[in-house]
Formats: structure tokens, sequence, C-alpha cells
């Protein structure tokens, strides 16, 4: 069996790649590298294929003999997504249209598309439901949205199988912290250990599912094996949800730093509150998380220092078995 990752050097492409190389998997791997990065996937078994999904040419070569095509691709931010509407509508809508488009013809079995929780908006009941109506505040949650439908569409006329994984914060090693569109650990760990200021937007009161990498890759396997998910739109998540001063708490804890916020005014398009039902993931596909927020977090900060070489000497109290503590409003299952 022969999969695809589109978008397969980036952040969560990458460790899916990765996991199903060690599956004994065929994997090819599209990407432009305008975000992915080759050391991502140095070493890795895979087919390599230079390319942009904007490009129905280069995806007809991609997509052919594959079974299945996990679609990572996309403009991820929604910063960038404000100040360049245009461009992440170009990649993640009509991108994620000629993705279909090229599987259709070429008889792939299913495809598992990468969404995004931004597209419940600002909605002030919690957890979100899938059920929930959409309300997207920015070009990026709508490009989703607007990938979602689209899934919908083909699966229901053309017969094409596909899924769509709505993401909630996920984070993990190999998340880039250089980047002007960093998410918040990332950027939190690179402001400790460098000794830079520490900027939240808002209040620091705002909450976040935070998913760590490990489980969305087996949530994109389940998804891609499970007879019931297709056609189905999902939450991938941990069900609990963290105030970002409850994040730059533990971090200052793991980094022996003991670092206070500036406070910045409220950014166009960001969400106050996240915390996902992940009741229907569990029900479809089995889905549950393997890794909770606090222990991913000491994995990722531990890759963080054994991978960068910070101006300052930094003691990290990283420990391989640190206890959850409770987070806010947790699901009943931790």
């Amino acid at each position: 069996m022969k999969f695809l990752i589109t978008g397969g050097a980036g952040f969560i492409g990458s460790h899916l790649a990765t996991y199903l190389v060690g599956k004994n998997n065929e994997v090819a791997i599209l990407d432009n590298f305008s975000t992915g990065k080759r050391e991502n996937i140095r070493g890795l078994p895979v087919e390599l294929i230079k390319g942009d999904i904007r490009n129905i040419e280069c995806l007809d070569e991609a997509v052919a003999g594959v079974d299945t095509v996990f679609h990572q691709a996309a403009l991820c931010s929604v910063v960038r997504s404000v100040n360049d509407p245009l461009s992440t509508h170009e990649v993640n809508a009509t991108g994620t249209l000629k993705v279909l488009e090229a599987c259709r013809r070429a008889g792939v079995r299913r495809v598992v598309f990468a969404s995004s929780s931004s597209v419940y908006g600002d909605a002030e009941s919690l957890p979100k439901l899938e059920q929930m109506p959409a309300a997207p505040l920015s070009p990026y949650a709508v490009s989703k949205l607007i990938g979602e439908h689209y899934c919908q569409l083909y699966w229901k006329a053309f017969g094409l199988e596909t899924v769509a994984l709505r993401y909630f914060n996920v984070f993990g090693p190999r998340q880039d912290p250089d980047s002007e569109y960093a998410a918040v650990i990332p950027k939190f760990m690179q402001a400790l250990v460098n000794g830079e200021p520490l900027e939240v937007f808002g209040d620091g009161s705002q909450t976040r599912d935070f998913t760590y990498v490990e489980n969305v890759v087996l949530a994109n396997v389940a998804a891609a094996m499970s007879a019931r998910a297709a056609g189905k739109v999902m939450n991938i998540a941990c069900g609990s949800r963290w105030s970002l001063l409850d994040l730059l708490a533990r971090l200052n804890k793991l980094f022996d730093t003991d670092v206070s916020p500036i406070l910045r005014e409220w950014r166009k398009g960001d969400v106050r509150h996240s915390q996902a039902s992940i009741d229907l993931a569990q029900k479809l596909i089995g889905f549950w998380p393997q890794v909770g927020f606090e222990q991913g977090l000491n994995k990722t900060v531990g890759w963080y220092l054994s991978s960068r070489r910070p101006e300052r000497e930094v003691v990290t109290r990283v420990l391989s078995d640190t206890r959850e503590s409770v987070p806010l409003q947790a699901g009943s299952r931790q």
C-alpha cells in the first residue's frame, strides 16, 4: 500500500511520514519547501517530489498508484491569512480542490484532510462539537472550512472517500520557533531560552486545547483505515483546555525561569477559548490521546534543548514521567 503526504516535510507531515515508514509502508512526499524543511525527513526512505499542490500536473504525477493521501500542505497561520488572504485561499482552498480532483481522476481510495478548530470561531459553548454551526473569524479558518466542504462534496458526488480532521493547537518537536508566524509554544520556548521579551496578545486568559503531535499522527492513521470515517468531519484534540498563563507557568518551571508576559492588544481573528469534544472521533476511529499536555510539553522542551544552542545556559527540570495536572474544564477522562 502506498501513501502520499502533501506537505510531508512540514511539522506534522514529517512526523506522519516517520511513523508510516516505521511500519514498513511505501511513502511519497510532495512538498514545495516554502515552510517544510529537508532536515525533517533526512534519512527517511521516501519518494520525494518537489512540487506545489497548485500545480495539477505535479499532483497527477504524485498521486499515481497511491491508495491514501494525507493532505497536510497548507499556509497555516491565522495572522498570515489576515495579512494575505489571497495566498491563503489559493493554497488552502483552491489547492485542496486540486488535490481532490487529482485523486478522483487517479482512483485514490481515501483522502485525509487536515482541517482546523478555527472553523468554529469564537463560539461561547464549550466543548466544541462537530454539529455546531461554523463561524470562522479569519481567512485561514474560511479556507479550511471550504476544504471540508469540498471533501464532503467529492465523497457524495464522486465516491472519493474523504475524512476531515479538525486539529486543535498541535505542538511538539520540529515545530518552527523562528517563523514570523510561529505557534505559541515554540515562540514561548524561544523567548525563554534567549532571554527575549515574551509577548501575549490579550490578557493571557485565553485557553487552548493543546494537542501533542503524536496524537494527531495516530488519528490520521486511524482515519485512513476506518470504514466508518468516510465522509465525516471530526475533532482531534485532548478534550482539555489550558490558558496561555498556565502554559507560561509550566514553561517557566521547566526552563527554571521566572518571566512575566508583556500584554499586547488582541489580534484580529484570534479565538478566545477553545476546547474540543472528541466523542465522535472516539466512536468512529477509536481515537483517544496517548500523550497528555504536560507529558507532551516535557517531550517538546527536551527536543528543543537538545536541538538548539541557546545563547545562555538553561537548566531544565524535564522529567520523563511527570504527572498530569488538572486542566481547566478537563474532559471526564485523563
